[in-house]
């Protein structure tokens, strides 16, 4: 894999961190092209730094925005953080966690890997235009 095939940046635990990963996802998305499917990579960027903000990063880490481009004109991003737990999607009843509803919704497809410590939430876009759960 080249450099220009994965990009990646850690981030600290501070509220800043979430516009500041939305803002270097949204340069990686514009050079690989990904400009149709823009909105919703950037949208699920943020619900996933946001995740791992609330409930992933313990005090004093942070957590890390990984962004590939994979064989076959795929668009992979992995949030890694190393908080337990296993993220799960809320009930639509549910005041708020529908982070991952909408990482669902939009994404071609999501998931959670292990790590030591912690986890790393991902999702896929393809290059087709249409996509989407």
């Amino acid at each position: 894999m080249s450099e220009n095939e994965m990009r990646e940046r850690f981030y600290p635990r501070r509220r800043q961190s979430v516009p500041a990963a939305r803002k270097f996802a949204a340069g990686a998305v514009a050079d690989w092209g990904f400009f149709h499917r823009f909105d919703p990579i950037v949208l699920c960027v943020s619900e996933l730094a946001t995740n791992a903000l609330l409930h992933g990063v313990p005090p004093g880490r942070g957590f890390l925005l990984r962004m590939r481009l994979c064989e076959g004109a795929v668009l992979r991003v992995e949030v890694h953080d190393s908080g337990g737990g296993v993220p799960r999607v809320a009930e639509v009843a549910d005041e708020g966690g529908r982070g991952l509803l909408l990482v669902g919704a939009v994404a071609d497809k999501w998931g959670v890997g292990e790590r030591a410590p912690g986890k790393w939430v991902w999702c896929e876009f393809g290059c087709d235009e249409g996509g989407g759960g």
